[in-house]
């Protein structure tokens, strides 16, 4: 089946298991589901939600806080998720470029969300798509690329190179239900190793590109 013709079936049978696909940061404010994005880079989902649940209550006036916070207290507080000393650096500087250039708001524009420090187009769509509702694209995380290029809808590897091939076979109107749904697939079904075909809901229409017996 070639990639067009399957983007319709996809889509419906992922709105079939996944009918309220969302991602799965807990967030209560777009700048609190930006800082968990950023801090969800090689680190589990669940366990940005163990620390953004003490850390949102520790420093609850948003960007002003964790720009004014301690940096050293603040890497023991994101020393979970990995990477800390980095995400430390680019959380705060995230915060004070918001202060400076946006009044402390998370805008709701791809242009401006860019430009961020730590900010890259996946980041920018996960807010856009899921706390603005808006399809700016679609993300594409390591998820979508694994099952994307497992499908046949993409040869290419680089994120927003993936990207531009989604968004030229799904359709605008799926776009912010696409990427989570897909998220979801490849984190509990279309796993990096030994994916479970024998359970997936596209087993008869997926090529298994790249997928080792």
């Amino acid at each position: 089946m070639k990639a067009a013709s399957m983007i319709p079936v996809v889509l419906e049978r992922l709105r079939e298991k996944y009918p309220d696909a969302k991602y799965e940061l807990n967030w209560n404010t777009p700048y609190e589901l930006l800082v968990a994005t950023i801090l969800a880079a090689q680190c589990t989902d669940e366990r940005v939600n163990r620390v953004t649940a003490t850390l949102f209550q520790k420093y609850p006036g948003g960007p002003q806080d964790l720009a004014d916070a301690d940096t050293a207290e603040l890497e023991e507080d994101l020393k979970p998720t990995g990477f800390y000393k980095q995400k430390t650096k680019t959380v705060q500087a995230m915060s004070r470029a918001l202060l400076d250039d946006f009044k402390g708001k998370v805008p709701s524009r791809m242009e401006d969300l860019v430009k961020l420090p730590g900010v890259a187009r996946k980041t920018a769509n996960v807010v856009l798509n899921t706390a603005f509702q808006q399809a700016s694209g679609i993300i594409v995380d390591t998820h979508v690329a694994r099952v994307s290029q497992r499908l046949g809808l993409t040869k290419q590897e680089k994120p927003e190179a993936i990207e531009t091939d989604l968004m030229k076979l799904v359709p605008k109107e799926d776009w912010t239900f696409f990427g989570p749904a897909v998220v979801l697939h490849g984190r509990y079904t279309c796993i990096a190793r030994k994916p479970k075909c024998d359970e997936c809901l596209l087993n008869d229409v997926c090529p298994k590109l790249g997928v080792t017996a």
